[in-house]
């Protein structure tokens, strides 16, 4: 644990949750981690692309599952559950999000708005589950929501475009 709760570089190499929950550093970004840790979303979307549809999704999903205990432990060992430094979470749901976005750059460009948007203002019930479900389950819960939101408005977008 850090008596400071500011995770540093040594925190994040200590132990490989802390690695893989802070982004592989990331989350250590003095402004805005959670928008900069989102961004390794397109290279796990990238790499997860590579497999059949199944296993993307067999392989995305147990990644979310083990991102609760990676961001509990983490959490834990900071000092605060939902530290803003932990963007596993992010990471995670934002690769959920491309899955459902054309390839194309207007939008990928466009899943990204939606999910920061949907991250950051949490709309019911979003908000009701980031400050009452705590833990690891809490911190993955309330991204996993900000996703579904996410695709929704880009499938949305997508129908309403091509009528």
């Amino acid at each position: 644990m850090t008596t400071s709760n500011k995770p540093t570089l040594r925190f994040l190499l200590s132990h490989p949750a802390h690695l893989l929950a802070l982004g592989f550093g990331t989350g250590l970004s003095p402004k805005a981690p959670g928008t900069v840790g989102t961004l390794l979303g397109f290279p796990l979307f990238w790499l997860l692309s590579f497999l059949s549809p199944l296993w993307f999704w067999i392989a995305l999903v147990s990644l979310a599952i083990v991102g609760i205990w990676i961001c509990d432990k983490t959490g834990r060992d900071l000092g605060v559950s939902d530290h803003g430094g932990i963007v596993w979470d992010e990471i995670v749901a934002f690769a959920m999000v491309l899955a459902f976005a054309m390839p194309t750059i207007s939008e990928f460009i466009a899943a990204f708005l939606l999910f920061r948007l949907f991250d950051i203002w949490k709309p019911f019930p979003i908000r009701y589950f980031d400050k009452n479900v705590k833990g690891g389950f809490g911190v993955m819960l309330d991204d996993l929501l900000a996703a579904v939101f996410a695709i929704v408005v880009l499938e949305l977008g997508t129908w309403l475009v091509r009528m």
